[in-house]
């Protein structure tokens, strides 16, 4: 081995240049590769999945009335908690799909 160079990883690197900065020229060409996940239509589907499920949960809710009305309510909510992680889960999953090249 040469002096200036070390051993890692079985090849030999430059000592200047770390695994790290190797790790994020691999990182920025697969992402270069691949295309960006749609951050606008996901927060464009969640808007209307949202939209929907309000306007329903509220209409049924008023029309049921009493008791069975604030539990339609209460559905409608947590279902809009589902939704939103929903869509948040699958922009992240999106999103490290494309930084860690898994398809």
């Amino acid at each position: 081995m040469e002096s200036g160079t070390r051993k890692g990883e079985g090849r030999e690197t430059p000592e200047g240049e770390t695994s790290q900065s190797s790790e994020r020229s691999r990182q920025a060409q697969s992402i270069a590769g691949q295309s960006q996940p749609r951050l606008v239509s996901r927060i464009l589907l969640t808007w209307l999945e949202l939209t929907i499920l309000g306007i329903t949960g509220g209409v049924l809710g008023t029309t049921v009335g009493g008791p069975p009305g604030f539990i339609v309510y209460l559905a409608t909510s947590l279902a809009t908690i589902g939704i939103i992680f929903y869509n948040v889960n699958e922009l992240i999953r999106d999103w490290m799909e494309v930084t860690t090249g898994n398809q």
